[in-house]
């Protein structure tokens, strides 16, 4: 598995800070983006024009490229950095078969057409063995990958072997993993911390300070914890960095495109508004619309109130101001 050759799919900040990541091992690094003018540039000023512009590569070390499949072709380990609203569209474009791949997901969001998390996605529609399937999540944000200051990440997988293979290629000086076997549940923790991070957004729009922050996020991951024991049970400490430490870091960060999106909300904007503009997707406004309604189909009931809160505002329109004041009296 040593030999392995690794892919990233994805033009954004986290696809271009896998790629940094993986050119600290490899030698060679298969990338596909679907903009052909970012591939030109990238060639030509070794550097993408959008996103981590600080990020300078060399470009002898990346296979750039504008096809999908060419990169699926070329290698054996696929990573995806999509955002979860494209992702499905970008899949149609494929040719040649992923069926043998080994694929890790970086896209913390459910896949809009089927209302999965990526991982079962690729299962239950493109029947990906588990075993071929891992997640790679936080407490990492893009932007500090490029200044290269320490950050943490974690791999999990149901296959060990794998999860060490794709932390031994993501590791370097700045960058410490660990590897999980809880698939499912850190792949819900990516899902519902953009939830969380855009409630505390619309609070901080609404003129909350730091000290009512801290209340939300401490019964943000109380209802993580809830919501992940509905939907795959087993053992796990919540207030590990994939889970806790990850919710933190969204919910806090500048870097934090969910909480900017929630803050815009919070001060007035109208979500069609605050969607344009912003130049990244806030994977948090298609959560809210899954978790929400994928409580229904629990066999026992799960209280959300966060969720449904923000629910109400994203998709009910409701007013945030009154909804989120609401939400002040539920919370402890």
């Amino acid at each position: 598995m040593d030999k392995m050759k690794f892919g990233v799919l994805g033009g954004g900040s986290w696809a271009t800070a896998i790629v940094k990541m993986l050119t600290e091992n490899q030698d060679k690094v298969a990338w596909y983006m679907r903009n052909s003018d970012a591939v030109a540039y990238i060639k030509k000023e070794k550097h993408n024009p959008n996103y981590l512009t600080a990020v300078e590569f060399r470009t002898e070390q990346l296979s750039l490229t504008d096809n999908i499949n060419e990169v699926i072709q070329s290698t054996d380990v696929l990573i995806f950095a999509i955002p979860s609203a494209f992702l499905e569209a970008e899949l149609q474009k494929l040719t040649t078969s992923i069926h043998d791949k080994i694929i890790f997901s970086a896209i913390k969001g459910i896949v809009p057409e089927t209302g999965l998390i990526v991982g079962e996605h690729f299962h239950e529609i493109y029947k990906i063995p588990f075993k071929n399937i891992g997640v790679i999540t936080g407490p990492c944000h893009a932007e500090e990958v490029a200044l290269e200051r320490l950050s943490y990440l974690t791999i999990a997988s149901a296959d060990e072997e794998k999860a060490k293979l794709v932390a031994n290629n993501l590791s370097s000086h700045y960058i410490k993993t660990k590897i999980s076997d809880d698939i499912i549940g850190t792949e819900y923790a990516a899902m519902l911390k953009n939830i969380y991070a855009l409630a505390a957004g619309i609070y901080h729009g609404l003129g909350y300070g730091d000290n009512f922050q801290s209340v939300l996020m401490s019964n943000a991951i109380r209802e993580m914890k809830r919501y992940i024991k509905r939907v795959h049970k087993m053992k796990r400490n919540i207030n590990n960095s994939a889970y806790l430490g990850d919710l933190l870091v969204t919910g806090y960060s500048t870097f934090s495109r969910n909480r900017m999106f929630g803050n815009m909300i919070g001060k007035g904007y109208a979500v069609k508004s605050a969607q344009m503009e912003m130049k990244m997707v806030a994977e948090g406004f298609y959560a809210a619309k899954t978790a929400f309604e994928q409580k229904s189909k629990f066999s026992k009931k799960v209280e959300t109130p966060i969720i449904d809160a923000v629910y109400k505002v994203l998709y009910d329109r409701e007013n945030a101001k009154r909804v989120f004041k609401e939400l002040t009296d539920k919370l402890d």
